[in-house]
């Protein structure tokens, strides 16, 4: 074990952990509100969308994303979806399962996924549209679907194939070519989309992707040592670089070789500093808003690596107790905010929640 872990000590605020959050059913009826008000909610709205000519001008965030439209971008609008598939597999006895069913329904139609996919091909300028975070939701979204027996998840994940296809052929292309990972917080971070990937790929047994996927994991992060993770976050971070590289890196290393990669990974200011609780200043900010969602990522990424320790590794217990902290933090703020953060923090606190 390497020195700078040994000598490791747990953050003081530690201390004043409380209960453990959990996704009780009233913490699920509570967090569905907010993709269930935003899913139909079309303006204010970022589309993202390249416009190409003058024709395309006039056309609306429905006109181009007619499942996807709402929750002020594309992006939010799947992980809003996958956090509804999810409460409905699990909880299916919530007082509003039958409205999420609805909701659902009518965005999994099969003519709509249709146009959602053809987007990727009838427009210029969309090979990079979404790549990769948007990508990875909606192979997550997939994935749900994939494990869920249930006669609707079936008919909504034959009728989102067209468009988990047309990701899937995109990505398969742009991951060779991929030469350099972006390490950044917020949307584009390889590691985070890299990791959903994976999971789809077992998921859902396409060996080659998964391959190609874990190639390119450890050429872009197997000899990596002493991350600067002290330098963490940027002022609109949603994701912790270092820990969603490690979060990814748990994945495709066997334990012993995973331990090995971690403490030399991490010093100790380092790991100091990722377990600081983010302040956030302005929660009506759209952008210092991401900072709620940090917590929420840490969250489940120390609850990842955590889970793929050993018993007697320093940050085991550590890492699990630290995810504790970081969701009684977010899930206060998650509720006093606007739509800057309404549109999106649920999903992340679901996923967070999740063991």
């Amino acid at each position: 074990m390497k020195k700078s872990l040994l000598a490791f000590v747990f953050s003081p605020f530690l201390m004043y952990a409380q209960e453990v959050p959990k996704l009780t059913d009233e913490m699920a009826m509570k967090l569905s509100d907010k993709p269930l008000h935003c899913i139909n909610q079309e303006y204010p709205n970022k589309t993202a969308h390249i416009i190409n000519n003058a024709g395309e001008v006039p056309l609306t965030p429905k006109d181009l994303h007619p499942s996807f439209y709402g929750c002020f971008d594309w992006h939010s609008s799947v992980h809003g979806h996958w956090m509804l598939t999810r409460l409905l597999k699990t909880k299916p006895n919530l007082s509003n399962a039958k409205e999420i069913e609805k909701i659902l329904d009518e965005s999994f139609q099969k003519d709509k996924l249709k146009t959602e996919a053809d987007y990727f091909t009838k427009y210029q300028l969309t090979g990079t549209f979404e790549r990769t975070y948007g990508w990875a939701w909606i192979l997550k979204l997939d994935e749900e679907l994939t494990k869920w027996d249930h006669p609707k998840a079936k008919i909504w994940h034959e009728n989102l194939k067209p468009l988990t296809d047309q990701i899937l052929k995109s990505w398969k292309t742009y991951l060779p070519k991929q030469t350099y990972p972006n390490r950044t917080g917020v949307h584009p971070n390889t590691a985070f989309a890299m990791s959903f990937a994976i999971d789809w790929a077992r998921a859902n047994k396409d060996k080659e992707f998964e391959d190609q996927l874990t190639e390119k994991a450890k050429y872009f992060f197997l000899k990596e040592q002493k991350t600067p993770a002290y330098l963490e976050p940027d002022g609109s971070d949603f994701f912790s670089p270092s820990l969603e590289i490690a979060d990814l890196m748990r994945r495709v290393l066997p334990q012993k070789e995973f331990v090995q990669w971690l403490n030399a990974f991490y010093e100790k200011r380092s790991l100091e500093n990722v377990e600081k609780i983010p302040v956030v200043s302005d929660l009506s900010d759209y952008q210092t808003v991401h900072l709620v969602g940090l917590s929420f990522s840490k969250a489940w990424c120390m609850k990842g690596i955590s889970n793929a320790l050993p018993a007697n590794h320093p940050l085991k217990k550590d890492f699990r107790k630290t995810a504790d902290v970081f969701l009684a933090n977010g899930l206060p703020l998650l509720f006093q905010g606007n739509y800057g953060g309404d549109h999106w923090l649920a999903s992340f606190a679901v996923y967070a929640l999740e063991d």
